[in-house]
């Protein structure tokens, strides 16, 4: 069997990209219970058969769009820790910040981090996965931004912050802004303050 040439796998890619943004444009407005797989087709523009040669079925192009929304949100997190190199404070509210109205204006990163059943009912496990991935990101960027914190700490740190990030998520209290800035205190108090006031 012959390898795809580069042109045809582009395609299929921008295929999958049509039919994943289709799919998600229509559990956002509809909700995922009344997504039909003949209307997100038609909206990509192919027939029914490819999108099931792509995705093999409903469970297929869920799983496909729930890897694309984590990814994308964990980039975002990545991104805005990264931006404040080793200031820890600016570091946390920023990600914090975006992890909090990003959860608020995408119901679907709000369902898989909730657990929520409205948009993706069988795929609620992936909240573990998305705050596994989370928690990894801020590890990192501590390891290389924070290098006089032990590994324990910033483990610690990036479980808790996440973890009541996401309380933050099911329960407001209080506007992203200013939650953030709260968050991103007790981040700064979980590490070593001698180490995080130091800007590298």
């Amino acid at each position: 069997m012959s390898a795809e040439s580069p042109s045809r796998m582009n395609s299929r890619a921008r295929i999958r990209e049509a039919l994943v943004d289709a799919a998600r444009e229509s559990a956002v407005t509809h909700g995922w219970d009344r997504v039909r797989m003949a209307d997100v087709a038609r909206a990509a523009g192919v027939s029914r058969q490819t999108l099931y040669n792509e995705f093999d079925g409903r469970a297929g192009l869920a799983e496909a769009l729930a890897v694309r929304e984590i990814q994308t949100f964990v980039t975002g997190v990545d991104r805005r820790l990264n931006a404040h190199g080793g200031d820890a404070r600016a570091a946390a509210r920023a990600a914090i910040r975006f992890a909090l109205e990003e959860a608020d204006g995408n119901p679907l990163v709000r369902a898989i981090l909730t657990g929520a059943d409205e948009l993706l009912p069988f795929l609620t496990t992936r909240a573990d996965i998305v705050l596994d991935a989370a928690g990894d990101v801020i590890r990192g960027w501590a390891a290389v931004h924070l290098p006089g914190v032990a590994p324990e700490s910033a483990d610690i740190a990036a479980d808790a912050i996440v973890r009541l990030t996401v309380s933050n998520i099911v329960l407001p209290r209080r506007p992203a802004a200013d939650a953030a800035d709260v968050l991103a205190e007790v981040f700064v108090h979980l590490l070593d303050t001698k180490v995080v006031r130091v800007k590298h």
